[in-house]
Order: C-alpha cells, then structure tokens, then sequence
C-alpha cells in the first residue's frame, strides 16, 4: 500500500505571511482561466469580446467562487458547525469549499457581466463554461496535497491504495481527489473542449456543462469517503453531493433540450 506523502500545507513562508498550497491551487486555476478564455474570444463565431471583459469576468468570478463556495459548504454540508463559530466562515485557508456553491456564485457573477454588457446569460456562459475544468483539476490537486476528502475503503491489493494519516486509521483508501480530478477536471476538460470547438446553439454548451459534471461527480463519489453520513437522501445511499449532482443533470438537461428548440431560430 502506498502511503500519503503529507505534504507540508504551506508551500512558502515569506516572513510573517504563509503560502498554502490550496492558495497556490487557486491561482493556477484563475491563470488558467485566463488563458483559456483569450483563445476561446479568438474563435471567428466568439464576437465582442475584449480583455476588459475578461478581466472583468475573473474578477467577479473569483468573487462568486469564494464566496459561494464557502456559503454553499456552510448551507449545504456543516451549517450546525459553523453556527457554533462563526468566525470559522472565514479561514478558506483551511479548506471546506462547495463547488456547488462555487458554481451558483459564478452564475451570479455572469449573470451581472452579461447584463452589464449587454449580452444574454447563455452568451457570456457558453463561452465560460469550457474554460472551468481545469481550475477543477488545481482544486482536486489541492484536495490531494492537504490529504483532505479522502476515499472509501479500498481493498488491500489495489496497486495504488492509499493510506491517509488524516484519517485516523491505517485503512487503505482510494485516492479520490485524483479519480475526480482526472474525471471532472481533465476529462471533462478534453470533451467540452471539443464540444465547444465549432458553433453550437446558444445554451448547449453549458447545458453539456452541467450534464457532464454532474454525471462524472456522482459516479467518483462512490469512491470517496462521504464529508457527512448524515446527510443526502434518506435510505438512497446517496450522498449530499451527488444529490446535488442530480440537480445539475437534470437542468442541463432541460437547459439542452431548450437549445435545440432554439436551432434554426432567429
């Protein structure tokens, strides 16, 4: 069995200020967006875009990842924990972040460009939507380096079982930040790249977003170690996350269905 590295959470001290590696994961993942996004307004179709509008779009959609990350663990995972210490709302340092949450601030935060500017929600979307599983991938990354959201018991002989020490046990485990990040992040990445690599309906795009992560998330779940056994559907098995998961499928479902009604349209 392999054993967890536990890597040093901080990855640089200069002077009184330490860098932590899930930081440093979040700004790889905001770099890449950047990049991402200048060749995706390069595209002939991609029409109105300017480096303002982008910089624009980070800075808002960092906002909406930080905050609705947070809020969504606070609402949608330990809302008993931090009632009782509220002050722990704002350590993101240590970790416990709702991508589900992340993901309704970054709506919000399009929703506000697109107004601004403008342009309809699935305009400034399906052009944003490509660009998002790379920054997945950093974070499952950083998940990895904390030796946080470890996996399910796995059984002894699987050549890459993992014991993590945080855990509390020396049970071998699945490593399944990695499974989800090569999941959600790269994979997801490689199709919705592709997806998006020639004119699509407005709307498609994201709504093969939300199909596609939803649908990758729900099945690594079952490798990974539930955050809370209490939570998620009553009896199901499921957990919270994949509940939420669920949801996601079901609207970029319905968002795609409504795209290829749009076909054709004016």
């Amino acid at each position: 069995m392999l054993i967890h590295p536990q890597f040093d959470p901080v990855a640089m001290r200069l002077g009184p200020i330490s860098v932590h590696w899930y930081g440093l994961m979040y700004l790889v993942a905001f770099g890449c967006f950047l990049l991402l996004m200048r060749r995706r307004i390069k595209l002939h179709w991609v029409q109105g875009w300017s480096s303002k509008d982008i910089d624009d779009l980070l800075f808002y959609g960092v906002l909406g990842v930080i905050v609705g990350g947070r809020l969504g663990e606070v609402l949608f995972y330990e809302p008993l924990k931090y009632l009782a210490a509220p002050l722990e709302v704002f350590k993101v340092w240590k970790g416990g972040m709702s991508f589900h949450g992340g993901l309704i601030g970054v709506i919000v935060a399009m929703a506000w460009l697109a107004r601004s500017r403008g342009r309809s929600f699935f305009e400034v979307a399906d052009v944003v939507a490509p660009c998002v599983p790379t920054g997945l991938l950093a974070g499952r990354i950083g998940n990895f380096i904390n030796g946080e959201l470890w996996g399910r018991p796995a059984p002894a002989d699987l050549p890459w079982a993992m014991v993590f020490p945080q855990a509390g046990d020396a049970l071998p485990r699945h490593p399944s930040q990695l499974y989800q990040g090569l999941s959600e992040g790269l994979l997801l990445f490689v199709l919705l790249w592709w997806f998006a690599s020639r004119p699509r309906a407005r709307g498609a795009v994201s709504g093969m977003f939300l199909i596609g992560y939803g649908s990758l998330r729900f099945c690594t779940e079952f490798f990974r170690n539930p955050d809370h056994f209490d939570i998620g559907l009553h009896g199901s098995g499921l957990t919270q996350g994949q509940t939420l998961c669920l949801l996601m499928v079901a609207a970029g479902g319905a968002i795609l269905a409504w795209s290829r009604r749009q076909e054709g349209r004016p």
